[in-house]
């Protein structure tokens, strides 16, 4: 353990939560590629995106718990509290219909076309909370809307965020036509989906690097720097 500590790679709360959207999010990312489907078939296939969205759930968890200190904080605190609440909501859309998806998956044996796609109301929430973060970020080019480069994790609202539209796309794109049944665009369904899933995995995966959150709170995130100091020095005396 005193290994871990000196190399930083301690499981916080925040690495776990990061490690939880990490696997997650690769559910998410090899699920809609044809040649993962035609490898493990239809069954596991969906049994991947349902186990990817309870992963999800579990890192929208964390993410509460962890913004909850600051729930009534002005600012980032709020927001960051907001988000990780509006974005839990979303993850449990996703659970209600993977499961559905999977169920067909295994009891059908003609769902040999698209496994799943976002549901639209979890991709409205993920759409939400990714534009309650990315606004409660530093920002200051182009009139405000391009984040600050500074800091580590600067890039993370951003990128999260876009992984969040490229989910509403896939999800508008995997729309099925109630009178023929056939799908929009089937590729653009899957394509969008692995895309979104990759925003999130380089999200989750500098933040299990880095044991650092760019949505934390400023206020809280000084209030453990103070501790994690008072922590050295006790164990240098």
């Amino acid at each position: 353990m005193e290994g871990a500590v000196s190399t930083g790679r301690v499981m916080t709360r925040r690495r776990w939560m990061a490690l939880c959207f990490a696997l997650g999010s690769s559910c998410f990312l090899v699920g809609p590629f044809p040649g993962y489907a035609s490898l493990v078939g239809d069954s596991a296939d969906a049994i991947t995106f349902f186990v990817g969205s309870i992963l999800f759930t579990i890192g929208g968890a964390l993410q509460s718990w962890l913004a909850w200190p600051d729930r009534h904080s002005p600012g980032e605190g709020r927001a960051a509290w907001w988000a990780a609440i509006v974005q839990s909501a979303g993850t449990l859309f996703f659970n209600v219909t993977t499961y559905q998806a999977m169920h067909t998956a295994v009891t059908s044996t003609e769902y040999d076309k698209l496994v799943w796609r976002p549901d639209w109301r979890g991709s409205i929430c993920f759409l939400i909370s990714g534009a309650i973060a990315y606004r409660a970020s530093p920002r200051s080019a182009w009139h405000g809307w391009l984040p600050v480069r500074e800091g580590e994790g600067w890039w993370q609202p951003a990128v999260n965020l876009l992984g969040c539209v490229f989910f509403g796309i896939s999800a508008v794109a995997g729309y099925v036509v109630p009178s023929t049944g056939s799908v929009l665009d089937l590729a653009a369904a899957n394509w969008n989906t692995s895309l979104g899933a990759a925003c999130f995995l380089a999200c989750a995966l500098d933040t299990l690097h880095t044991d650092k959150v760019s949505k934390m709170p400023v206020r809280r995130r000084l209030r453990e720097l103070e501790h994690e100091i008072e922590t050295d020095l006790r164990r240098a005396t």
